[in-house]
């Protein structure tokens, strides 16, 4: 019961991360792979500045700021410097990791005895007449789920005004928008802004939750944002935005599901959870592609098989008709 709150309680943290990922590939079609530094530039800048005293909650909002310069810089490289967008993330990415380093000015920096978001939420479920265990726990739980909510909340209603509007529509068809005055340059770096600026919220998160901010943290991070999208559109399906976002945070709450009952398994080991995790977007991807194939392959036999039934019909209309020509002769 405890792995699976704590899974969902993950989940919740690196659904943030998955609304980032969901903005960056499914809305605006950019490949973007400066997830893996930004996620990490905010857990650096939020454990720097706890570990120095300052607030917490102002280091976590700070994150913010900082994971959305880093997608900026994404988008200029991308479209003032006319560089690949795949490899403009790329760049970004190893960009960071000095940035980073720079900011921490240690590859680790622990938060062990440090007052954070979270022993905060603690304090304040103890001060309402909790004990210390169910106050952590159920004061985590519905302080991430509201803030996971509030963030599917924003995505859903910034993608319904006129500059989000601009950016589907940018993602869909930028031929399109530009012919009809909209600079496109300006909407993809301000939504790859916005999509490392929720990744790196959700590393200032996730740092303060494990107790450390770790320079190698957020490899592999574009995959598990991946993961989280694939998985809920498969299962929740995009019929809306809203319906997609959820998808999204149900999509990162399943996987932190199967990543902890995955671990159970005995012949497997803490540092397969790359390797899980490249097994379960494998699947995510291949599973939705037989399933759609084999229901295509089914209603092209089925199709052929009306086919025949109407040329059989044709056929014993044009005999019996030759019969009764015959008898009237």
């Amino acid at each position: 019961m405890t792995a699976m709150t704590g899974a969902v309680e993950s989940g919740l943290i690196y659904a943030i991360v998955a609304l980032g990922v969901y903005l960056s590939f499914r809305i605006l079609d950019f490949p973007d792979l400066t997830v893996d530094g930004s996620f990490v530039t905010g857990a650096a800048v939020a454990a720097t500045l706890i570990v120095n005293g300052d607030d917490p909650f102002m280091a976590t909002c700070l994150a913010l700021f900082v994971g959305f310069a880093a997608g900026c810089m994404t988008g200029l490289l991308h479209t003032a410097g006319k560089i690949n967008p795949l490899l403009s993330g790329i760049l970004m990415m190893i960009a960071l990791y000095s940035i980073n380093l720079r900011i921490m000015g240690r590859s680790n920096v622990p938060l062990l005895n440090q007052k954070t978001v979270f022993t905060t939420i603690q304090e304040w479920g103890t001060t309402c007449g909790l004990d210390s265990a169910a106050a952590k726990t159920w004061g985590i739980l519905l302080s991430m789920t509201l803030l996971a909510l509030l963030f599917k909340w924003f995505t859903d209603w910034f993608l319904q005004t006129e500059i989000g509007l601009a950016i589907r529509a940018t993602g869909d068809n930028p031929r399109m928008i530009r012919s009809l005055s909209a600079n496109t340059n300006l909407l993809i770096v301000f939504g790859l802004g916005l999509s490392n600026a929720m990744v790196a919220f959700s590393g200032a998160l996730v740092a303060q939750y494990g107790g450390f901010a770790d320079v190698g943290m957020g490899i592999g991070m574009i995959i598990i944002g991946l993961a989280s999208v694939i998985i809920g559109e498969a299962v929740f399906g995009t019929k809306t935005i809203a319906r997609a976002t959820l998808a999204v945070i149900g999509g990162a709450i399943m996987y932190r599901i199967v990543v902890s009952l995955a671990l159970r398994v005995q012949f497997l080991e803490t540092g397969d959870v790359k390797l899980i995790t490249a097994c379960i977007v494998i699947l995510a991807l291949v599973v939705p592609q037989m399933a759609r194939q084999q229901k295509e392959k089914k209603r092209k036999e089925e199709k052929r098989r009306n086919r025949a039934q109407v040329m059989a019909v044709a056929a014993t209309g044009k005999g019996e008709a030759d019969v009764a020509v015959k008898k009237d002769l």
